[in-house]
């Protein structure tokens, strides 16, 4: 008798040590699922200014971001170093990842009206910011945010022209560019922004005469 209950106990025991190990196949099988569907990279946007500390979610987009990826993708855009012409359409094309489908298609069809009446032609273009009008001018915000997904970047921008050589433009306008969340191809936009146009027409600003540089001649 004493026998049987000791085979007994160990069946018992013999089938609580399988469901434990079926448990552990278990943990091990979910967790190397979990493990596996994680993400490989993450994106986590950090004020360019480091000085003191900061804490915001993961997912939080600060406004000095966003600023900075709408004036690279601007400028890089109307940065025609030789000729108008191909420059602007070569500009679509290589910074398409970085534009919502129908912005690259406004853009398209700007450079098509543009070219068909002759304003690209051996034209040269660069744009920059006006110095003091930034996103660190405390007198009037430059990033407006709508949700967690878009935004309005109020560009105050100079913009000039050259044809052979010589000066033949020069505009100070405000462009407000509609910025989105666009987190699908982080190979062709590591930012997880994208340019979605415009929000409202650019407006023409009013800037202070430019400086007297020596030899400027009066």
């Amino acid at each position: 008798m004493t026998y049987r209950k000791r085979v007994d106990a160990q069946q018992s025991h013999i089938k609580s040590l399988r469901l434990v190990i079926g448990l552990l196949i278990a943990l091990g099988l979910y967790m190397a699922y979990g493990w596996q569907s994680a993400p490989r990279d993450l994106t986590i946007h950090v004020p360019p200014d480091l000085r003191s500390g900061n804490t915001r979610p993961w997912w939080d987009v600060p406004p000095e971001s966003v600023y900075a990826f709408g004036l690279y993708i601007f400028q890089q855009m109307n940065r025609w170093p030789s000729n108008g012409e191909t420059d602007y359409e070569d500009n679509i094309i290589r910074l398409s990842g970085y534009l919502t489908p129908s912005c690259k298609a406004y853009l398209q069809r700007d450079f098509e009206l543009r070219r068909n009446s002759g304003e690209l032609r051996k034209r040269e273009r660069g744009v920059f910011e006006i110095p003091g009008r930034g996103i660190d001018n405390q007198q009037e915000p430059h990033v407006q945010q709508h949700s967690i997904n878009d935004w309005t970047v109020n560009l105050d921008i100079t913009a000039d022209e050259h044809y052979g050589g010589e000066r033949v433009k020069r505009a100070f306008a405000r462009y407000p560019l509609h910025i989105i969340r666009s987190d699908v191809d982080p190979e062709k936009n590591p930012f997880g922004l994208a340019w979605d146009c415009y929000s409202g027409n650019p407006q023409r600003i009013e800037v202070a005469a430019e400086p007297i540089r020596a030899g400027d001649k009066g």
